[in-house]
């Protein structure tokens, strides 16, 4: 499992990063850590984080909390993609598949964990998310809707985001060589953009929210009381 934490949550409006906030007594990243520590399906786990925040995490973290799993502790790049280059990089040589986890959703379960594991051995590639509620509208650059997709055609993406490696390593050896690459908001994009591999969906949680803005701290206790 690469677990990415580079980020600095700007929309937190806090001095703290948001993996690094208190959430019921511990850090953010840590409920996600104590997730891997605790499945039989992660063997090894890369913590991706920015350079000024290595020392603490393997410190005040890792070895606070005692995670045995973590392997190494890798700094991140300024864009999400090049963290998950960075982290994927440091897996081991026997590495056959690779799971990559946003550690601001600090809810994933490891029941979601060995469902997207299950789907990974058998299809290769394989993305976590739940189905919309809503109705979706796409509208032009005027605001102005243009078409409502089916809603039992849309799903929204969560983490993790899992793959064979040699099909992630496939990918973003392509994105390397691309003057001309899109905006890549996921991994599975990469993936999606520069090979022929098909990405299913595993259904996961709704609780596997996202720590984005401070209401979701809010929210985050509420599950976790609620032994989410």
């Amino acid at each position: 499992m690469i677990i990415v934490a580079a980020g600095n949550g700007s929309r937190m409006n806090s001095s703290v990063k948001k993996q690094y906030m208190e959430l019921e007594g511990r850090p953010v990243i840590y409920y996600s850590l104590k997730a891997c520590e605790t499945s039989a399906v992660i063997d090894e786990v890369i913590v991706v984080v920015s350079k000024e925040d290595i020392d603490y995490c393997r410190n005040e973290i890792i070895a606070k909390y005692n995670f045995t799993k973590v392997k190494a502790v890798t700094e991140g790049g300024a864009e999400r993609y090049l963290s998950v280059w960075n982290g994927l990089k440091a897996t081991g040589a026997d590495v056959a598949y690779v799971m990559v986890h946003d550690a601001a959703r600090p809810l994933i379960s490891i029941e979601t964990i060995a469902c997207a594991y299950d789907r990974l051995i058998e299809v290769g590639a394989c993305v976590v998310g739940v189905p919309v509620k809503d109705t979706i509208k796409q509208t032009d650059e005027d605001g102005v809707v243009v078409a409502t997709p089916k809603r039992s055609e849309l799903w929204t993406v969560q983490t993790p985001q899992c793959f064979k490696k040699d099909i992630l390593d496939a990918a973003y050896n392509a994105l390397w060589k691309d003057e001309h690459a899109p905006m890549l908001t996921d991994d599975a994009m990469i993936v999606e953009h520069y090979t022929s591999t098909k990405v299913h969906m595993v259904e996961g949680q709704y609780t596997n929210i996202k720590i984005t803005t401070p209401e979701d701290i809010i929210i985050a206790k509420a599950f976790i009381r609620g032994g989410n």
